[in-house]
């Protein structure tokens, strides 16, 4: 079982990050953190980077599911969605698969729970 699900598109990196987050807001999650890995690698190491950006992205109804199910599955909160610029121009994006993850803590409703979230972030990639 792959770890993430991935989807490229042809559009610029700005627009691909503007249609990520309406979709991902479409789905019902929100934004928490924006990491502009470049400009990290930048800022921190002086290397140059292609556009690189993960969004931690979140829906607070399943959160609270998943948190009343198990109190430390915060460690795998929120889910990830990267954003990566290819040498063609295009961009990959790409978010983790959570039943992957959740299959590990072994609780059933954990699983249920993670099957949805999984279903919505395919919907997110359907709609770019």
């Amino acid at each position: 079982m792959s770890f993430y699900i991935a989807k490229t598109i042809q559009v610029p990196f700005d627009a691909a990050i503007e249609k990520v987050i309406a979709a991902l807001k479409e789905e019902g999650f929100g934004v928490l953190t924006d990491i502009d890995v470049r400009s990290t690698l930048k800022t921190k190491l002086g290397i140059d980077w292609q556009h690189y950006r993960i969004l931690g992205a979140c829906n607070p109804q399943l959160a609270h599911r998943a948190l009343q199910a198990e109190d430390k599955i915060g460690v795998m909160l929120p889910c990830n969605v990267i954003l990566q610029e290819r040498a063609n121009g295009e961009v990959e994006v790409a978010t983790i698969d959570p039943t992957a993850s959740m299959e590990r803590v072994g609780k059933p409703a954990l699983s249920e729970i993670a099957e949805t979230v999984r279903n919505k972030l395919s919907a997110v990639l359907t709609r770019l």
